[in-house]
């Protein structure tokens, strides 16, 4: 376990765009093998929209950094944040209480909030507007989404006291799995429940991504399950009966167009027709 802290506690840049890059190219090729949806679309041009989006998050987490950086080190040498308070336990058990943390307050608690305070839906349903969800939708984040996200996360890092170490290390498992459970993958769905129990899994979060109210405002998780289920968000539907995209941009030059895709937080807000 040791090992494992150090290597994210120096952690190259290199290799944590290793992980994005490595991770996109290889549920890319496992969606040619076991697709979830035989999309009729072209996945070069979609991927390109995708892309730009990952770029901007990119960017701007990498402009940003040093607000992490010297948040978790403010908040470690003050004793201060969750874990701080925490009784003495092994060392892998503080590592999940940490990373339970880190998700529930920067990523569950603010997805949710994108989903009740209009202004910041406006950014967030250009995520929701793709209707051919795959593995590159993953990072399908407006610019302006980007920067509250990494507010949460900030907020997240300090409350709970996390090291430095911690907080790559769920950046780490938040790009894999949210490129697994976005990937247009089919797994036996036996084990998809199953995994559902402990992580976000594939049917689990394209359940969120059905176009129309309630689907869409269920589902919240980034990495595990547990929040959810705990706060009555946790939602199923069949995979036969999943049509992705957000019900008010169902037209293609409304969401699949970069400009169009920018624009919309700046647009009038629509409200989603639902069921």
């Amino acid at each position: 376990m040791e090992s494992i802290i150090n290597y994210f506690a120096t952690i190259p840049s290199s290799h944590r765009s290793a992980i994005l890059i490595g991770g996109i190219a290889f549920f890319w090729m496992a969606e040619y093998a076991v697709p979830l949806f035989n999309f009729k679309y072209n996945k070069i041009k979609h991927a390109g929209i995708n892309i730009f989006f990952t770029l901007t998050t990119i960017v701007i987490n990498f402009a940003l950094a040093f607000i992490l950086l010297k948040s978790a080190e403010w908040a470690v040498s003050n004793n201060f944040g969750i874990l701080q308070l925490l009784p003495s336990m092994p060392l892998w058990a503080y590592t999940i209480v940490g990373l339970l943390l880190l998700d529930l307050i920067g990523a569950w608690f603010v997805h949710w909030t994108e989903h009740k305070v209009k202004w910041m839906w406006k950014f967030h349903l250009i995520h929701h507007s793709d209707t051919n969800v795959d593995t590159t939708s993953a990072n399908r984040h407006h610019p302006g989404e980007s920067v509250f996200r990494f507010i949460f996360t900030t907020a997240g890092i300090v409350i709970a006291g996390a090291p430095m170490w911690m907080v790559f290390m769920y950046q780490a498992i938040s790009v894999l799995l949210s490129q697994f459970n976005h990937a247009n993958i089919v797994i036996p769905k036996w084990l998809d429940n199953a995994i559902s129990w402990v992580i976000v899994s594939p049917d689990m979060h394209k359940v969120h991504h059905h176009y129309v109210l309630p689907y869409t405002d269920s589902n919240y998780g980034n990495i595990f399950s547990i929040w959810d289920r705990l706060f009555g968000t946790y939602m199923t539907l069949d995979r036969d009966k999943i049509i992705y995209g957000i019900d008010t941009h169902m037209k293609p030059e409304e969401n699949d167009r970069l400009g169009s895709l920018l624009k919309i937080p700046f647009e009038a807000y629509r409200k989603p027709v639902g069921e």
